[in-house]
């Protein structure tokens, strides 16, 4: 899990190379797991191991992909207490939007796992010689004159075992097997590519700022962030240190002011983009609503915090606020 975060922390520095990074380090272990671990049984359960290498891993990748975005937990954190609010249908559109992004970012590696897999062929090969579909096994075997014992021994072709069937023949059935991978390999990689370009074109084409105010919030974004985490943790520090202090001397404790409960609940709501005002983070708009001297100005604008907890018109070029991080 280190390792998985230093290489996401790395990642976060810039979304074209930090996705770049995680495809490689995906492509890097699908290659390690395909020529270490996968063993095709060449027998009946072909079709299910292969498919099982193929997708579960990818599987993996993308809930690991859930697990390490902020915004997930910033969704998911007290949603429960929330339900009232939540049955509410825009609040719901709110947090299926916020879903969808989140799974747009988590979905780079599994891509990278099945197309580099595709690429390499060896899953699929396994995993097309196993299957029952008469038709396609038909058409592998082709026009041989051996064809009903070509189809019948189609699970052996993986493992190069002896067979009736001669080794000319396997070979043109494997081949023909990981072109077939190939193509949808490269096929996935267009598409994802294309997918990226006409996403991130929609998002910058949408977009309520400026591109050089945009790039002043993202660099806001990613420092308040890594400042937010090297602040609470000296100041969490110092909370310990004063009360281990006070019990072991038995001495009343020193002033140490902490945020309360309420303050914690407002700055870890998602961030709803507003034209109104030029708040850059939910953290920015407390620390301007608390210590507004107008009184009736702080209850018109806290209210506007309270109504923060879903982020369900923010333009998609904004999902960098949640992160914390550098994006496309």
């Amino acid at each position: 899990m280190d390792k998985f975060k230093t290489v996401l922390g790395i990642a976060s520095k810039q979304s074209n190379f930090g996705f770049g990074l995680i495809a490689l380090f995906t492509a890097g272990g699908e290659q390690m797991f395909s020529s270490v671990v996968f063993r095709c049984p060449c027998n009946e359960l072909n079709f299910l191991y292969g498919l099982v290498f193929l997708l579960v891993p990818a599987l993996a990748l993308l809930l690991l992909g859930y697990i390490l975005s902020k915004r997930t937990w910033k969704l998911l954190t007290g949603l429960c207490q929330r339900r009232a609010k939540l049955c509410r249908w825009r609040r719901l559109a709110g947090c299926g939007v916020v879903l969808f992004h989140i799974t747009t970012t988590a979905m780079v590696a599994p891509s990278s796992w099945i197309a580099v897999a595709l690429l390499n062929g060896n899953f699929f090969e396994c995993l097309m010689t196993g299957t029952n579909v008469s038709a396609y096994n038909k058409h592998l075997c082709g026009d041989l004159n051996s064809e009903v014992q070509c189809q019948r021994e189609l699970h052996t072709f993986p493992c190069g075992r002896a067979s009736s069937i001669p080794q000319a023949v396997r070979e043109d059935v494997l081949f023909t097997l990981r072109a077939q991978s190939q193509i949808l390999g490269w096929t996935l990689i267009a598409l994802i590519m294309l997918s990226n370009l006409l996403l991130t074109c929609v998002a910058r084409c949408t977009s309520p700022v400026s591109y050089k105010q945009l790039q002043f919030w993202r660099a806001y974004a990613e420092e308040e962030s890594s400042s937010m985490d090297s602040y609470a943790a000296k100041h969490a520090k110092e909370l310990a240190e004063r009360n281990l202090k006070s019990f072991f001397k038995q001495t009343p404790p020193e002033n140490i002011v902490t945020p309360s409960n309420r303050d914690w609940e407002k700055i870890s709501s998602l961030y709803k983009f507003s034209t109104k005002d030029h708040y850059y983070s939910t953290l920015h708009r407390y620390v301007e609503n608390c210590h507004d001297a107008d009184a009736d100005s702080t209850a018109m604008r806290m209210a506007s915090v309270r109504s923060s907890d879903t982020a369900d018109n923010n333009p998609a070029v904004l999902n960098f606020v949640d992160d914390g991080r550098m994006a496309l």
